[in-house]
């Protein structure tokens, strides 16, 4: 599995071309290092800290930040297996987060104390994927 841990600029850019204005929901997959990889100088790079904890100072880090916005996770489940779909993508987290619209999200990933707190998930992340989705109306039915 390769590591997807920062969205590319190609990436960055198709998302801030999409609506703003309209909530936003976005799906979370997210596979740990095994040890955290803290870049070297960091306070926490010998600490022998293992992705999990690692990641668990990222929330504890930016949670409130998202909190602030008017996000929230929605869902969130514990992986079991692949039914369709590649067979060697596991993950440690999944779970669907809400914003309040597009300029939530934006504004979260510039606030100085979230790009302080966003290296814990890149200490923590050996890959994930973060797939934004405009909520619609659910129904008994799959079409």
């Amino acid at each position: 599995m390769s590591g997807h841990i920062d969205p590319d600029r190609d990436q960055f850019t198709a998302f801030k071309s999409l609506q703003r204005g309209h909530p936003i929901e976005m799906l979370n997959l997210v596979r740990f290092n095994r040890e955290a990889s803290y870049p070297a100088g960091h306070a926490l790079a010998d600490a022998g800290l293992s992705g999990a904890q690692a990641y668990k100072n990222y929330g504890a880090e930016s949670g409130p930040i998202f909190a602030a916005l008017g996000g929230k996770i929605i869902w969130r489940g514990g992986f079991e297996t692949t039914l369709i779909g590649p067979t060697d993508e596991a993950w440690d987290e999944v779970f669907v987060a809400r914003y309040p619209d597009a300029h939530a999200f934006l504004s979260m990933v510039t606030n100085p104390d979230y790009q302080k707190a966003v290296v814990h998930r890149q200490a923590a992340v050996a890959t994930s994927r973060l797939i934004r989705t405009k909520p619609s109306d659910t129904g008994a039915t799959f079409g």
